[in-house]
């Protein structure tokens, strides 16, 4: 697979801060946050992006969107933002499926 900073994360190759985590998912700040709260909720599995997403993966998706209120509500926002970059024009850096919870105060309109 090559080097992937959330897999060694995994791994314990590369420490992390984890504000969650269990069997299939860990939840981290980012460490580059666009908002007051900025955290990334971050699949256990490797899949690069949502591009490579399967339909064995549906659960896995599914948990991980139903967790977001909980990370947010851990967090004490109830108006929040998410987003998965799917790509390098999206702005990718991390090819390593994820999602962005962002809060904790206004954020621009798109």
């Amino acid at each position: 697979m090559g080097q992937c900073l959330f897999c060694d994360m995994v791994e314990g190759k590369v420490p992390a801060e984890k504000l969650y985590e269990d069997d299939t998912i860990f939840v981290i700040k980012d460490i580059n946050p666009k908002a007051k709260v900025h955290l990334l909720v971050i699949p256990k599995i490797h899949i690069a992006n949502l591009q490579d997403v399967q339909e064995e993966h549906g659960d896995l998706l599914g948990y991980m969107m139903t967790s977001l209120k909980n990370f947010a509500q851990q967090q004490n926002i109830d108006s929040f933002r998410t987003i998965i970059n799917t790509g390098k024009d999206s702005g990718q850096e991390i090819y390593h499926l994820h999602f962005h919870l962002l809060g904790g105060g206004p954020l621009p309109k798109f």
